[in-house]
């Protein structure tokens, strides 16, 4: 399989899963922009993903799937057993969806005014910001005295602990979020995540 991904973007949470799960992965490094390039090859990146963003993954027989979320779920289901995908049918599987929606929704897209559409204005930051702060708050208190969303690590970690992280690019201070802050600082550690950072730092080497 290939992954098509941008640093310090949402693409990094299905790259930590593929890592947990010890699936085969081929990186493909997206510029991102109004003229979007894989820089592997220097391929149109809008003739794989027509609204230019990431990521995409492209399965070993071609076929392309996009947006992250079903991206994060299909790999999931690729092992079952890891658990990573809570299983079909159970009110697990519910709550990790639950959790996707609303990390795509809430936080993901409240995050994007300030990283991704300068365009916006200073106003829709400072509203972003705003709205922010409930949204962290509520993840926050569901974190107390947890150790992940759910039960075990699983695949809305993954996306949470990749949205989340902006806001340390962001130089958001997380001291009112403290279950948070030490959710994020436990995963740092975890090796899957340290594996896939690692990867992408290399993969951006001339």
């Amino acid at each position: 399989m290939k992954l098509y991904y941008t640093p310090y973007t949402c693409s990094f949470a299905p790259h930590i899963v593929a890592r947990e799960l010890g699936l085969p992965l081929e990186l493909r490094r997206v510029r991102l922009g109004a003229e979007a390039r894989v820089l592997t090859d220097d391929r149109d990146y809008r003739e794989l993903s027509p609204l230019g963003y990431v990521p995409l993954l492209e399965l070993d027989d071609g076929r392309l799937l996009r947006e992250g979320v079903a991206i994060l779920r299909y790999l999931g289901d690729q092992d079952p057993a890891a658990g990573l995908s809570a299983p079909l049918g159970s009110f697990e599987r519910a709550e990790q969806d639950q959790w996707l929606t609303y990390i795509n929704s809430e936080l993901h897209k409240t995050f994007s005014p300030w990283l991704f559409h300068p365009e916006y204005g200073e106003a829709s930051v400072r509203v972003a910001g705003e709205r922010l702060q409930p949204r962290l708050a509520l993840v926050d208190r569901h974190l107390d005295g947890r150790e992940f969303l759910g039960e075990r690590f699983g695949i809305a970690d993954a996306y949470l602990y990749t949205v989340a992280g902006w806001t340390k690019l962001l130089k958001i201070d997380l001291a009112p979020y403290r279950h948070l802050a030490a959710y994020l600082a436990r995963l740092d550690q975890r090796p899957c995540i340290r594996e896939a950072l690692r990867a992408e730092r290399e993969d951006a080497k001339p």
